[in-house]
């Protein structure tokens, strides 16, 4: 090789060594914290954006939080704060979502954000929605925050959303009291498995445990000896959802003691049928 293509080669060598320095000093300059007091709102900003993206959102609900701290009248305050809520329910930090996402509504409440603000406030609640056998009063919390979004913000996307997870929430609800009736149900306790049934029936009627909430009064009734009530759930059943399998289970218990499927007596299940006939119940 000759000495000019041997010196030529070492000058890129030492370029890129150089630029490759430059780059690690620059990444380690940020990941060991150049003091935020010296970057401006927007390059703090974007720090934030950056942990984020790299997967620390703790980090970031932090760094947000600085912006509004070192330059609390800026534009960049009011968007760091929607984004620390947003970090901190990426962080499963539910509480200190809620207290960002609520803390935005109260400074900033007629905003583009504020509906971005309100549906996380309500998906602090929602997201720890797991279990039908845990406390519902997560459950009515979200429902709730659900609601306020669908009901003061009707034109965006986040009404939207929020009218699916409503839904979703109303059935988590339902299922709970499918849950509890079915244990007094399987133990004898008729009485209190009834009620529960008749709680889905009456006031989670458009869930999908609606059906199975009417099969499971047939069962309840027949056992209690309240014949009307159970031929009458029976007609329910069979008017609305004839096609189940909790109605052809109910026909059968029905038939197998000489009974049908039809409205009887004067009884808070008839007045219901009656609704239905007239096409006001479900």
């Amino acid at each position: 090789m000759s000495g000019s293509k041997v010196t030529k080669s070492r000058w890129v060598l030492r370029s890129v060594a150089a630029v490759s320095l430059a780059v690690l000093a620059a990444c380690s300059g940020e990941r060991s914290g150049v003091p935020l007091d010296d970057l401006t709102a927007r390059q703090i900003f974007e720090r934030g954006e950056r942990q984020i993206t790299q997967g620390d959102p703790d980090d970031a609900a932090f760094t947000f939080g600085e912006i509004e701290r070192l330059y609390p009248y800026s534009e960049f305050a009011q968007r760091a704060l929607i984004m620390q809520a947003f970090a901190y329910h990426k962080d499963e930090d539910y509480p200190n979502s809620r207290a960002s996402a609520q803390r935005y509504l109260d400074f900033y409440p007629t905003q583009d954000d504020a509906a971005y603000a309100a549906y996380l406030l309500a998906l602090s609640y929602y997201d720890q929605i797991d279990e039908v056998g845990r406390d519902q009063g997560l459950t009515f919390q979200a429902l709730q925050a659900l609601r306020r979004v669908i009901e003061q913000y009707p034109d965006t996307e986040y009404a939207s959303a929020s009218v699916l997870k409503f839904d979703l929430a109303f059935n988590h609800l339902a299922a709970k009291e499918m849950e509890i009736g079915r244990y007094y149900l399987k133990r004898g306790n008729y009485v209190a498995a009834a009620n529960r049934f008749r709680t889905v029936v009456e006031d989670f009627q458009t869930t999908t445990h609606t059906p199975e909430a009417l099969h499971r009064l047939v069962e309840s009734y027949l056992s209690l000896g309240l014949v009307e009530e159970a031929q009458t759930a029976g007609a329910i059943l069979g008017y609305n959802y004839q096609s189940t399998e909790w109605y052809e289970s109910s026909f059968a218990l029905l038939t197998g003691r000489g009974l049908t499927a039809e409205a009887a007596g004067d009884n808070w299940l008839a007045s219901i049928y009656r609704q239905v006939l007239r096409g006001e119940w479900l």
